[in-house]
């Protein structure tokens, strides 16, 4: 009996695992990884919120299904999903790297517990679960009956991803598995079914996804079960072209990108405007938009205590948000289910020139209902025309013209669709880019300091619209001619358009 048939087998009757015996390597372990969401915090307490032997540990390889609670010194209190590969002590040589420990007590005494996304054969026991719809315990796969999922298919896991981690199978398919989860259906599942059942053809429709159910676990407004979103399926296509790295070699090679900014901006609007008719809409009245505004200069704030360098523009960057807090909207500001997370890097073009939209998942260091809130579409807008001053930024000398261009264009191709050119609103969408490079601020000082210099020329710039007799000090001066990377790398998905 095939790994897989045997799992089958017994998906009725999965075995629960303690997390004794794991806690003390998973404690040293987690905060390795590029994924979690903790770093610099002090752990306090895992918890086992759900554990499922998807292969026992007496098949060779065993596979562990894991939620983990992570409780924080700073009271933050998280979830991951992981799975934990258990084989005999010592692991071949190939599965090294993925080691977390060895057991030395409990039900895995003697075996060594890994990575198990880095070993071919859990990972293709994880795509037969994929293709075989039903329960495993707390675990629900599920599947669009209508897609050809293959049997075999080599898997290999992405390399550099921060949030998640992605498997891709042959050249057909590639799955993310989520690392940080919550209830609630993740958008990067719900928006893109969604945008497929509505018949918009720019984002790749999931052909399979697993969940988990808790007993007892949070409940939605009719008193449902709230799933957690665990891993989606998509088509994979090679060869395209991520928007990003597209954009640099433009700029590398002194070539014109308005005509494929232009087409962006038209994809952009299609998706936006298959969102608004495939799920609700609402307006936001003046007391939302001054929550809204209220939240920005919040977050300005924070970002300014943590960031010294934002200090002399905070007074000029918090003019955007007042604006936007003081505008007259009768008609109410409209919101809508939107991408969250917009920027070049999302982004893929075919060989045919088609541009497609990826990974909905939504900035991951929100919470997941605030990311599955109706927002302004300005948002994805403002993300863009950040991403291609960003691009600007990594030429030397800097191209401004260039991203003057580009961003005309992604607006002019935006209204061409929508009728509306996003630069009509001039006090929202100021707002928006401010947020942004607030936010871009914050993630360069944090993670690549080398870099704050990309997102403090456009907070300086954004600053003295508002007060442009003020006096502030330059940016510091830029470093060495590497290219910039983008402020949410991530490396191309390449789903199927």
């Amino acid at each position: 009996m095939s790994e897989a048939a045997s799992a089958r087998s017994r998906q009725s009757s999965p075995a629960a695992v303690p997390l004794g015996p794991l806690e003390p390597m998973l404690r040293s372990w987690l905060p390795r990884q590029r994924w979690f969401a903790g770093k610099g915090r002090a752990i306090t307490r895992l918890r086992l919120v759900s554990a499922v032997e998807l292969l026992p540990a007496g098949v060779t390889p065993g596979l562990v299904h894991l939620l983990v609670g992570v409780d924080c010194a700073d009271g933050a209190a998280d979830c991951y999903q992981l799975l934990l590969g258990v084989r005999p002590a010592p692991l071949p040589p190939a599965l090294a790297p993925a080691l977390i420990g060895n057991a030395e007590q409990g039900p895995y005494s003697g075996h060594a517990v890994y990575e198990g996304l880095g070993d071919p054969r859990l990972a293709t026991l994880l795509l037969e679960r994929l293709r075989t719809p039903g329960s495993h315990g707390p675990l629900r796969f599920d599947r669009d009956p209508d897609a050809l999922i293959p049997a075999e298919a080599p898997p290999r896991p992405v390399s550099g991803e921060q949030t998640n981690s992605s498997l891709i199978y042959g050249d057909s398919h590639i799955l993310k598995v989520f690392r940080r989860v919550g209830p609630g259906v993740n958008p990067d599942l719900e928006l893109p079914r969604a945008l497929a059942a509505a018949g918009c053809t720019r984002v790749p429709a999931p052909v399979a996804w697993y969940e988990a159910d808790l007993p007892g676990g949070p409940r939605d407004g009719r008193g449902r079960p709230e799933p957690l979103t665990l891993g989606v399926l998509q088509p994979y296509l090679r060869g395209s072209d991520d928007g990003w790295q597209l954009a640099l070699r433009r700029l590398g090679a002194g070539a014109d990108f308005t005509a494929e900014a232009h087409a962006l901006g038209r994809a952009t609007a299609e998706v936006h405007s298959a969102l608004a008719a495939a799920l609700p809409t609402l307006a936001l009245g003046p007391g939302q938009t001054a929550r809204l505004a209220a939240g920005m200069t919040a977050r300005l704030a924070a970002a300014a205590r943590e960031v010294p360098a934002l200090r002399p523009y905070e007074a000029g960057l918090r003019g955007a948000f007042d604006a936007l807090a003081a505008s007259s909207r009768g008609s109410g500001v409209p919101a809508q289910r939107i991408h969250g997370d917009l920027h070049l890097g999302q982004t893929l073009r075919t060989a045919d020139g088609t541009w497609a939209l990826i990974d909905f998942e939504g900035e991951p260091a929100r919470p997941l209902a605030d990311r599955r809130r109706p927002e302004p579409a300005v948002r994805d807008i403002a993300g863009i025309l950040r991403s291609f001053d960003y691009a600007a930024r990594s030429h030397r000398p800097f191209a401004p013209a260039w991203a003057d261009a580009c961003r005309a264009a992604f607006c002019e191709g935006y209204a061409r669709t929508t009728g509306r050119d996003p630069r009509e609103d001039p006090v929202l969408l100021r707002a928006y880019e401010t947020d942004k490079a607030v936010y871009e601020a914050r993630y360069e000082s944090r993670h690549r300091p080398d870099w704050l210099h990309v997102p403090m020329a456009a907070i300086r710039r954004l600053a003295e619209r508002e007060r442009p007799a003020r006096r502030v000090p330059p940016p510091p001066p830029q470093p060495g001619s590497t290219p910039t990377p983008h402020p949410h790398p991530k490396p191309p998905r390449r789903p199927l358009a």
